[in-house]
């Protein structure tokens, strides 16, 4: 058997830390070498393969389109080494799930439900990770995710989970509410920052804006200052699908195409594209797929009706 044709492994090392830096300085630091030995190894990275892979500008250093192409197939062997060799010394626990998710999709769909994931599948045992920001399935020992967006995401396996759309919900104790005019009168609870009340105060030909409200940074506070009393949130469908059900939220206004605003985003299921899938994440899977069937015929046995959700 012919030997492996590589690089230096140290060449590509600096490279990579090169790439992902954009600098050699902040490359030799991590490396713990010489800015110079950094240089000197890309240079010959280069020359070996008789490509750039870098435009040495003033005080700047720009990945040339060979160097971008080369980056991912080098910082991808990297991750799966890295993830090969602590999988030697932590083995993969067969009935351990690691789920990362939002904080949001957390409290608001998934924890509430969990009892009866456990419930039916009582060998596994999960381990939830919240974060904003969407996890790298090389690098982290994570079995799969539920993400937001537009999707899909190139080499992994996604999977739409549903339609999403905004409604008005607030607390019981608001069920007088019956226009947006009504609405206006009340506090609206943003997230991130006013633009949703006023396309959907826009959307109803209602020329007042809404008011200055209180601004949350998470959804699930904004929904949760809703089931609280303190005023009316534009909440997502999935997110306020539970606390409908249970009768903490309603919808005062009946569920309408006018009185609803249809997103573009949706909730994903996603998780390594590395041939056949696991029998824990299948599991999920299924259970994942039908929890929001039953979430999707909730909302169709109210589609178009004139009544507002109240659940007594």
């Amino acid at each position: 058997m012919a030997a492996r044709k590589l690089p230096s492994l140290n060449a590509l090392r600096a490279f990579e830390a090169s790439a992902r830096h954009q600098s050699f300085t902040l490359a030799a630091q991590e490396l713990n070498v010489t800015q110079g030995a950094v240089s000197h190894q890309v240079k010959a990275l280069e020359e070996e393969l008789g490509l750039p892979l870098f435009e040495r500008l003033s005080n700047q250093l720009h990945l040339t389109e060979t160097g971008r192409r080369y980056l991912d197939v080098v910082g991808d062997a990297f991750d799966r080494i890295e993830k090969g060799t602590r999988s030697l010394h932590a083995p993969a626990d067969r009935h351990c799930l690691s789920i990362s998710t939002s904080p949001n999709f957390a409290a608001k769909w998934l924890v509430p439900r969990l009892g009866d994931f456990t419930a039916q599948y009582p060998e596994l045992a999960l381990r939830l990770e919240q974060s904003e920001r969407h996890v790298n399935f090389l690098r982290e020992d994570i079995d799969l995710a539920i993400r937001y967006g537009a999707g899909p995401w190139p080499g992994l396996s996604c999977v739409r989970l549903g339609d999403e759309f905004l409604l008005p919900v607030c607390a019981p104790s608001f069920s007088s509410l019956r226009s947006a005019e009504d609405i206006a009168g009340m506090t609206a609870l943003h997230v991130h920052d006013r633009q949703a009340w006023s396309d959907w105060f826009a959307a109803q030909d209602w020329q007042a804006p809404p008011g200055a409200g209180i601004v949350f940074n998470h959804e699930s506070a904004a929904i949760d200052a809703a089931i609280a009393g303190q005023g009316v949130a534009l909440a997502r469908s999935s997110l306020a699908a539970q606390a409908l059900r249970q009768g903490t939220l309603i919808a005062p206004l009946p569920l309408t195409p006018q009185l609803t605003a249809p997103l573009a985003q949706a909730y994903w299921l996603v998780y390594p594209q590395e041939g056949e899938i696991d029998g824990k994440v299948a599991a999920f899977s299924n259970w994942l797929l039908q929890s929001f069937e039953a979430d999707r015929q909730f909302w169709k046995g109210l589609s178009g009706s004139r009544d507002p959700i109240v659940v007594q």
